[in-house]
């Protein structure tokens, strides 16, 4: 890990630069004391990924538990009356049920997403990542981390604040100062990567990001008092404690005497399921764009989040999930090993104990400005040209995940439809017949006919098969060839042996050919595959 050490550690700048305002607006969106969401960021650097088996992953507080998280405060009696202790205990019971997935080897689940599910969840996010980022940018919500939950769950929050945006666009409501540093940010990190970081090495070492971020500093110093002067709503907030009392303050433990609430073991069995199901699309989706193709274990990551949401929930952290726009800051950044999100841990935890006033110093827009470059990495417009290349059976479910989460902002509604409309497509084309059936020497002048059935022939294939059944002429010949097939599923079985009166009365003649002969119209379908072991 540490031969990488010059490619990690300006990555984990990077990375701490965008998981910095991530943390903190997601415990605010999840109604959860600030310090918690530092404290899962902390957790997930330097904990999940000393365990984790991905090299490129990186972990933090989940925003799409934001609203998961909010109301379960709310369930188990608010966050003045105990409630968020009595949340913890449901935290860590969720890292144990995470950990026993682990060892049931349940991250196989992960395989069964599609290739263009998984595109369509990583440019939708990208486009949540640019549309959410035009307020900070210039400088319009007067609570800017407050609403910097990626993930929420009205139907049109995303669109009616982009509307919200140009309008305030149009309309001259925007911070000049703010407007103008993020525009000298995002100046500065094209520069960066298109030009100097291919000039020199020293600029590959030195990141356009901590350069950005510098600057806006500096700006935020010189304009104080001016007319570019930035507002505190326009900063980034950390808490500052003014002693180490105060300090340990900030810290909470879970109220174990909650462990029999029937409510803290739903929300537990839910932040599980909810956490690890993000975490393995994550996975599978940072294996696709890691540029060194390491392929990641799935159950011992389950184990590693698991860990994680145990020691989170034991400190007073939110629930912990590997991150998509955390992780691929830290690809794009050129992050090799897992030495870069464990630097960014201890980064934050430093920056929160050491120099929280001046990373209160820091303009949201510059912040925003780095996000810009991150959501349109993952929502390339080639993407979409080249997914429409592929046909409308990848284009269509890449659609329908993207869509749904630009709309909604909610990652969750777009993989489920994604998956329900990829689902659905290979039921078509199952019912079409384009792999599990094939005709072959068909004549028409002699009437004969040759079906050749699958390796596995399911449930699926039954449109197809019944339709080629039903459209044989009458006083034809069938030869239909099961030598190679090793799964026949009874529903096809139970259609042959209907199909064998039909075919008498219309005087169609059965060839059946199998491993084990060539059997003249089977008497029994049923008692014929009875026997036929591999095809039972």
């Amino acid at each position: 890990m540490f031969k990488t050490i010059k490619n990690d550690l300006p990555a984990s700048i990077v990375v701490f630069f965008v998981a910095l305002p991530l943390c903190l607006g997601i415990a605010l969106a999840s109604g959860a004391p600030l310090f918690s969401g530092l404290i899962a960021g902390i957790v997930g650097g330097i904990v999940v990924a000393s365990i984790s088996g991905s090299s490129i992953g990186v972990s933090g507080p989940a925003a799409g538990l934001a609203a998961i998280v909010l109301a379960a405060i709310v369930t188990l009696g608010g966050l003045e009356n105990g409630g968020f202790e009595k949340f913890l205990v449901a935290v860590v019971l969720g890292g144990i049920i995470q950990i026993l997935l682990g060892l049931a080897r349940a991250g196989i689940i992960a395989y069964f997403f599609p290739s263009s599910v998984i595109k369509g969840m990583l440019t939708g996010i990208g486009i949540i990542i640019i549309l959410k980022q035009i307020p900070y940018f210039f400088g319009m919500d007067k609570n800017p981390t407050g609403d910097f939950s990626f993930l929420q769950v009205e139907w049109d929050n995303l669109i009616s604040g982009l509307l919200n945006s140009l309008n305030a666009l149009l309309s001259g409501n925007i911070s000049v100062g703010a407007t103008v540093v993020g525009i000298i940010a995002l100046g500065i990190l094209l520069l960066w990567s298109n030009v100097l970081a291919k000039k020199a090495k020293i600029f590959q070492l030195i990141q356009g990001p901590l350069v950005a971020v510098v600057v806006g500093i500096i700006f935020f110093l010189v304009t104080q008092g001016g007319s570019l002067g930035l507002l505190k709503e326009q900063l980034v907030s950390v808490p500052v404690p003014d002693s180490f009392d105060s300090f340990k303050g900030q810290f909470s433990f879970p109220d174990f005497s909650a462990i029999g609430d029937k409510d803290v073991w739903v929300i537990a069995f839910t932040i599980a399921i909810v956490a690890s199901l993000e975490t393995l699309l994550c996975v599978e989706a940072t294996d696709k764009l890691d540029p060194d193709k390491n392929v990641t274990p799935t159950n011992r990551e389950l184990i590693a989040q698991g860990t994680g949401n145990i020691i989170s929930g034991m400190i007073g952290g939110l629930p912990i999930t590997q991150v998509i726009v955390r992780s691929s800051a830290n690809i794009q950044s050129g992050g090799k090993s897992k030495m870069s999100a464990i630097i960014h841990g201890f980064f934050l935890l430093i920056s929160v104990i050491l120099i929280p006033t001046l990373l209160n110093k820091i303009p949201l827009s510059v912040l925003a400005a780095v996000l810009f470059i991150v959501g349109f990495k993952l929502a390339k417009p080639s993407t979409f040209a080249n997914m429409y290349k592929l046909g409308w059976k990848q284009f269509v479910p890449f659609m329908a995940t993207v869509l749904p989460m630009a709309i909604t902002g909610d990652l969750l509604l777009g993989i489920g439809l994604g998956l329900a409309v990829g689902i659905f497509v290979i039921l078509l084309k199952s019912f079409q017949n384009s792999h599990f059936l094939h005709k072959e020497g068909e004549d028409v002048n002699d009437g004969k006919v040759k079906m050749t059935l699958a390796e596995e022939v399911t449930f699926f294939n039954k449109g197809a098969i019944l339709k080629e059944l039903d459209n044989l002429p009458e006083n034809s010949s069938l030869e239909l060839d099961v030598s190679k097939t090793r799964y026949l599923d009874n529903d096809i079985i139970e259609i042959l042996e209907d199909f064998a009166h039909k075919a008498k009365e219309r005087n169609i003649n059965i060839t059946l050919i199998s491993e084990r002969g060539t059997v003249e119209n089977p008497p029994s379908y049923i008692e014929f595959f009875k026997l036929r072991p591999k095809a039972s």
